[in-house]
């Protein structure tokens, strides 16, 4: 009885019911089906609402009765996009309907935890941090699902919510409070290292091992990592919150870190201080406060910083962001990334990582090979790149079509119906939609890839690369998509089910080279995160460190995985 903890006759406790800081949860046992259990929206931080809006994430209130962890938290506030997640939190239809409209909630900052239905303890821990350019996203897409990761890596998996656009990153001088953390404007990195001390408290409880955790991002969460891995708030954790990093399609480069004409992820503090303004002006002359940004500009004069501050607190989360959309945006500010504010992130990232003045962990980074596929609407940035739009259907159009597609039927959609006649054949050289996309990716992945990755291999040897280059898709996907920014994450995460794009890619011809090609991937990340090396024998070579890469690739049948 003193052993087992309860009287004689008592049921004995279940495996989804564990002990947290904040109280107990009740999770999910999916033993049967998936082999794992789960935990879903365990709130990491308070509700970041009201006067905790613009601030450093707080504390979580504690509970007393056990919480029902088996329904994922409300994606954090934004507008709708093409990739949810549409007004019921979860991939559907309504994510049509809901493009530019408000989704979500300020109350969001919950994480999710998969792990093995075994016994064993001591696990590595996976903690992902999705993408969506920092202005939308949610742990509830079904390509995050973290069972199939989890069982195939044996380890646990964790996904994060984390707030997004101007809420998440936000920078006013009505807003200081003289509080490093608060005044620096990186809110949604702040929340992520909130989930981490969370993590580091609480993972044991459900069998995980705080002392071996990867940090996983893709896109602006890939960008999040590398923000973090320099930051000295982590870099410089006492106990340390993370001990890998896995950014996917990621980067974090000013300009005057990159060649003439590249794309930079950073931009300076000060263009943050304009979007702000600009903010504060449009809300003024919505609201009939001021008439033009001079009325506007001697309204605040008029203010103090506190009224200034409660006014911006007082506005709808709605309204916000749907400002941005309306008047930021055509002005080109309304841009959401981490601020190089030299307290939460270096102004300069990459000269830190060349100082030596970062978290040095193993890295296991990766790209696609066709990353610029899933933004041909860049191509009429630049004469150079083409000056027109590389994509003729709407967002609205192409998820109509991908929502109800047959990728085992015959085709029902056409190559020209998707991309403009001046860039096809897509093959065409200099002027095809492929090179066109070439030449994109020249001006934008590539150099961010090389920037860090070349500053990180000065420091240490352990930094791996891979490219993603499946293109197996039924036609004309196969060419409008090829290896786009993304696609790499169904695999990663063995998650072939309904989301935006699946329709599109997998087919019942191509199924056993992809599942073949995923459960590499996912073993590679699981001796990643055990090991800090991504080498397994599933991988069928020696993945050599950077500059060398792994090809993840695959035919029909096979996986197809070697290094160039």
């Amino acid at each position: 009885m003193l052993l087992s903890g309860r009287a004689h006759g008592e049921a004995p406790t279940p495996p989804v019911q564990r002990t947290t800081s904040l109280g107990v949860v009740i999770g999910i046992d999916d033993a049967t089906r998936s082999g794992t259990y789960s935990w879903k929206g365990i709130p990491y931080a308070k509700p970041p609402v009201g006067e905790l809006r613009w601030k450093a994430p707080a504390d979580a209130p504690p509970w007393t009765s056990p919480r029902s962890a088996q329904q994922f938290g409300s994606a954090c506030a934004s507008l709708g996009r093409l990739y949810g997640p549409g007004f019921n939190n979860r991939y559907d239809a309504t994510i049509g309907a809901s493009l530019d409209k408000f989704v979500g909630s300020e109350d969001c900052l919950y994480l999710n935890i998969w792990r093995p239905a075994t016994a064993a303890e001591k696990l590595p821990v996976i903690v992902f941090v999705h993408g969506g350019s920092n202005i939308t996203g949610y742990t509830a897409d079904p390509v995050y699902d973290g069972a199939n990761l989890a069982s195939t890596a044996n380890a646990l998996v964790v996904t994060v919510n984390y707030r997004l656009g101007v809420l998440g990153f936000f920078r006013s001088p009505y807003l200081r409070t003289g509080d490093p953390l608060d005044d620096s404007g990186n809110f949604a990195l702040l929340d992520i290292i909130k989930s981490l001390q969370f993590v580091n408290r609480n993972i044991a409880n459900f069998g995980g091992d705080a002392g071996n955790v990867t940090l996983m991002g893709e896109s602006a969460g890939a960008v999040n990592v590398y923000a973090l891995m320099t930051s000295p708030l982590v870099a410089k954790a006492n106990p340390s919150l993370v001990h890998r990093v896995l950014p996917m399609s990621g980067g974090i480069s000013r300009a005057e870190d990159l060649p003439p004409g590249a794309f930079p992820v950073l931009v300076a503090t000060s263009r943050f201080d304009v979007q702000s303004n600009a903010l504060l002006t449009q809300l003024l002359i919505a609201d009939g406060l001021a008439a033009d940004a001079a009325t506007a500009q001697a309204y605040v004069a008029s203010r103090t910083a506190d009224e200034i501050a409660r006014y911006l607190r007082g506005k709808s989360a709605d309204s916000v962001l749907s400002t941005v959309l309306t008047k930021l945006k055509p002005a080109g500010l309304s841009g959401s990334n981490p601020v190089p504010d030299g307290h939460v992130v270096p102004e300069s990232p990459i000269d830190a990582i060349k100082a030596g003045q970062y978290l040095k962990v193993p890295v296991m980074a990766g790209n696609t090979r066709d990353e610029g596929k899933l933004f041909p609407s860049l191509l009429s940035l630049s004469p150079a790149l083409g000056g027109i739009s590389g994509r003729l259907l709407t967002d609205e159009q192409a998820f109509s079509i991908a929502f109800s597609y047959d990728p085992d039927a015959a085709p029902t959609t056409k190559l020209e119906q998707w991309i403009p006649a001046a860039y096809l054949p897509t093959a065409k050289p200099v002027t095809g939609f492929n090179a066109r996309m070439d030449a994109l990716n020249d001006h934008w992945f590539k150099p961010l890839r090389d920037d860090v990755l070349g500053a990180l291999k000065i420091q240490e040897s352990n930094v791996w690369h891979y490219s993603f280059e499946w293109d197996r898709e039924p036609a004309p996907f196969n060419e409008i998509f090829g290896a786009a920014h993304a696609f790499d994450l169904p695999f990663a995460f063995g998650n072939f089910a309904p989301s935006t794009w699946a329709n599109f890619m997998f087919t019942k011809a191509n199924q056993p080279g992809r599942l073949a090609l995923a459960d590499a991937m996912m073993r590679s990340i699981g001796a990643f995160a055990r090991n800090g090396d991504p080498n397994d024998a599933s991988l069928g070579v020696a993945w050599p460190t950077w500059p060398k890469t792994l090809i993840f690739d695959a035919t029909p049948t096979a996986k197809a995985i070697r290094v160039r």
